[in-house]
């Protein structure tokens, strides 16, 4: 009955903010779309610093421990061991945390750098060079450091300390147990819930543009709100589905089918592809990640224009903070019984590692295209101006473009699926204080909800505005992850290593 009454509130409140939302962007599109942009740009103008520095300190707060005398210490009992194989495990890391991002923006973002990089004349060997560093910095080791901070701690506390699965079960030995279970505790689930809802609705919709323009590209389908409409019906079917089958089974399933396919999308291409240009630039796009890690990491312009800054970095940043509740409490659930150090490092460096390959291969697909001359800078630049065409107008034109497009519509999709099946987990987990096995019932509510929200944004064009709300509500998640971090150390200092 505790549980019960524990979860309740988040629920209904969560419930009660979301419809409010999905009302006023629907019905006053106009409005909605004002106040968000606004509330976006205040923040990223006035604390781009604070977001800057907030990466920085996730890093060294992950290296801090991993490498220190807490890395050995489980997460559960001192006799666990995983529940998943690395494989399977890593699949279900990269498909929740980045997989729909890295299929979509894999050709438009170098691409779109290439064309317009900050302060640097357009199309040049120096442009490619940037394009590609600026991919590794937004799709490294930043955002997976980010994402560790919530997923190591809570790991750590439900499993080790046997506390409910909510983020505000990590901030109890900072805030006390009366306040994390009290109206703090709820406020901080349910921003957790709302950024959570924001953020996979807006990649259901990003994703299903992209499978629409997929569609069209190939087979001639218009791209309509009734194809739209008809995708999101069909995609919510299998994920709703897999949601409910569990993670060792539907989601599991469809993880480690589309890690295969994704890593051989990935080896045909480079086969395909600009060969030694992709290995000279990923060699040096590594060299220049590295070589300049701290001052790109920090960079901002006290008087200068920091417009490109604010479209990209600090936008990504706000974005991957925004998402730290989803992904970190899913990979927290899944990763009971490794180590500390096996937890970060598996997280952070394994698939920060994998997304900047990605980034090689497919980024050097499309400036491949212009610095060969083989496309007009015109015709790069029609295909970035909407991204969700630019990775089937860049495939058509290398052998197999065809049957490589209808490979990347597949692993979309699949992506897609993973990050909508886990977000509907992470949700029900959130709202039913904290159960590891969430009923079914909220699963199946929490799938219709996010399948409805996109639909109806879809039809209002109001997707960009909710997920620029989602990044201004999700700002105070900087400081709770601050408090996780502290928490975090506060506890494990408890602990005889």
């Amino acid at each position: 009955m505790e549980k019960k009454k524990s979860g309740n509130p988040v629920f209904y409140v969560s419930l009660i903010i979301i419809a409010l939302m999905a009302v006023w962007s629907v019905a006053f599109n106009a409005s909605f779309t004002a106040v968000s942009d606004a509330a976006f740009t205040f923040l990223t103008t006035d604390f781009g610093w604070l977001y800057l520095l907030a990466m920085i300190v996730f890093l060294v707060f992950v290296v801090y421990i991993a490498f220190g005398k807490y890395g050995k210490i489980r997460l559960g009992g001192d006799d666990s061991r995983p529940e998943y194989r690395n494989i399977t495990w890593f699949g279900l890391l990269f498909g929740c945390g980045m997989g729909v991002g890295l299929v979509f923006w894999g050709v438009a973002e170098p691409l779109t750098h290439y064309l317009n990089p900050g302060g640097m004349k357009g199309a040049t060997p120096e442009a490619a060079d940037f394009a590609i560093k600026s991919f590794f910095t937004h799709w490294g080791i930043l955002p997976w450091a980010n994402y560790a901070v919530i997923g190591l701690a809570l790991a750590y506390f439900m499993f080790r300390k046997n506390k409910k699965g909510l983020v505000s079960s990590i901030l109890e030995p900072l805030i006390g147990e009366k306040l994390a279970g009290g109206w703090l505790g709820k406020l901080v689930d349910i921003l957790a819930v709302f950024a959570t809802v924001a953020g996979v609705v807006t990649s259901l919709g990003l994703g299903t543009m992209q499978i629409s323009a997929g569609f069209h590209h190939l087979f001639g389908i218009p791209v309509n709100l009734f194809v739209q409409i008809i995708i999101i019906a069909v995609v919510s079917v299998i994920y709703i589905s897999s949601a409910v089958s569990g993670i060792d089974k539907g989601i599991k399933i469809i993880s480690d089918t589309n890690l295969y396919v994704a890593v051989g999308l990935m080896v045909v291409c480079f086969l395909v592809g600009p060969k030694i240009e992709t290995l000279d630039s990923f060699v040096n796009g590594m060299g220049q990640y590295i070589g300049n890690f701290i001052p790109d990491a920090l960079k901002v312009a006290a008087y200068g224009d920091n417009s490109w800054l604010g479209s990209w970095r600090l936008f990504y940043w706000a974005w991957f903070i925004a998402w730290a509740p989803f992904v970190g409490v899913f990979i927290a659930r899944i990763s009971k019984g490794r180590t500390i150090r096996e937890f970060i490092l598996g997280v952070v460096l394994v698939p920060a590692l994998a997304s900047c390959v990605w980034g090689a291969v497919f980024g050097n697909l499309g400036i491949n295209l212009g610095e060969k001359g083989i496309l007009a800078i015109e015709t790069l630049k029609e295909a970035v101006a909407t991204p969700e065409v630019g990775l089937f107008a860049v495939l058509q034109e290398y052998p197999l473009g065809f049957l490589l497009s209808i490979v990347a519509m597949v692993s979309l999709c699949a992506f897609f699926v993973t990050s909508a099946n886990s977000g509907v987990y992470v949700l029900s987990m959130l709202t039913t204080g904290g159960s590891i096995n969430p009923p079914n019932s909220k699963k199946i509510l929490w799938g219709i909800i996010q399948s409805v929200m996109a639909v109806g944004l879809l039809m209002a064009g109001g997707l960009k505005p909710l997920q620029t709300i989602s990044l201004a509500a999700a700002f105070p998640f900087i400081f709770i992850m601050f408090a996780a971090c502290a928490s975090f150390i506060k506890a494990v200092k408890k602990e005889k290593v």
